[in-house]
């Protein structure tokens, strides 16, 4: 049996692993040294924000919108297997 203290000390120990990883890769990617390309990036993003049944769908360009309709409605499909269709 695992006692309680050693999940608090390993629940500890992995948030501050986080946080150092976080601030190395941080300091890492503002130094330029992460990377290893020029100051020259393109970005795209795109998102899905579910508000009830409603989904608020957003993104950079035509294929991150595209992608987020998608995955949107995957989600929703998978959300409704889970949850509504057991109880039926």
């Amino acid at each position: 049996m695992i006692r309680a203290e050693s999940l608090i000390m390993l629940g500890a120990t992995a948030i501050i692993i986080g946080i150092v990883l976080l601030v190395v890769g941080s300091a890492l990617q503002t130094s330029g040294k992460g990377n290893g390309t020029e100051d020259t990036s393109n970005v795209k993003a795109g998102g899905v924000v579910l508000i009830g049944p409603i989904p608020i769908i957003f993104g950079s360009d035509k294929g991150m919108t595209v992608t987020a309709v998608i995955l949107a409605i995957i989600l929703m499909v998978v959300s409704y297997l889970l949850f509504y269709r057991g109880s039926v």
